[in-house]
């Protein structure tokens, strides 16, 4: 693999500065305060901006490896939100409905060539391993906090981001066509099961979307599940519940 392949792109670093003026922010501000607050919202948006390029990493470092080299030419390896399928659709709608609706939705996509790909088996590697990414970057979040005791305000915003991955990896684990949790079962299901998946992957993950937006008791199944599973792995809720409270400091 050629070392230029996988150098972070300029806007990447950009965003992880953007992420870590935040943290300092947060550090240096008085929980409720203003300066929390303001670094609350950049560490957060910040963070979630970082977390969608390194989930389609994921995805194209193993494609990479996997047979489909197509992918540093496109780009995918440099983490530059530009070389994704659409950046509106891929960054920018996913921070504003994170913002207001407090929904993680999944970001950006590559277009991966599975014809280049070596196995069914590197195939569903190449989907679990965004979801495992955000699994993975969970962890560390939530981790950090227990380990390096950081300042009140921080811990709940590293919190926050940590319980926001952790929906993401639940959320994206779903086997709806669409999202990873089907891709990861799609080589081994019968033809006419991937022929209908391929029909409806346009739609369906919006119709989850809606029905999470519409129905309270869908929204309720599925968040107490992602709770759940950031508590299984150590995260606090109560800090994460203080985070998303700076965070959505207008509710």
């Amino acid at each position: 693999m050629k070392r230029s392949a996988v150098r972070p792109s300029p806007l990447f670093l950009g965003l992880l500065a953007v992420t870590a003026a935040g943290a300092v922010l947060t550090t240096i501000g008085v929980e409720t305060g203003p300066l929390a607050v303001t670094g609350t919202v950049l560490f957060i948006l910040g963070g979630w901006a970082v977390s969608l390029c390194l989930h389609e990493f994921g995805h194209a470092i193993i494609a990479y490896r996997g047979g489909d080299y197509s992918v540093a030419g496109k780009g995918y390896l440099t983490l530059d939100i530009r070389h994704y399928t659409d950046p509106v659709l891929s960054i920018v709608l996913p921070l504003v409905l994170l913002a207001f609706g407090g929904i993680p939705l999944p970001g950006g996509a590559v277009w991966i060539n599975h014809h280049s790909l070596r196995s069914k088996g590197v195939q569903s590697a190449v989907s679990f391993a965004g979801p495992l990414t955000n699994l993975v970057l969970g962890l560390l979040l939530a981790g950090s906090v227990a380990i390096f005791n950081p300042s009140v305000a921080l811990a709940w915003a590293l919190s926050y981001l940590a319980y926001l991955q952790i929906i993401a990896f639940v959320l994206n684990m779903l086997p709806i066509p669409g999202l990873d949790g089907w891709g990861i079962w799609e080589p081994y299901l019968p033809y006419k099961a991937q022929e209908f998946g391929a029909k409806v992957r346009p739609w369906a993950p919006l119709a989850l979307f809606a029905a999470l937006f519409a129905f309270p008791a869908v929204a309720s199944v599925f968040f107490v599940l992602g709770e759940s599973v950031f508590e299984l792995i150590g995260g606090e809720m109560r800090l994460a519940g203080f985070g998303q409270f700076n965070f959505m400091f207008w509710r």
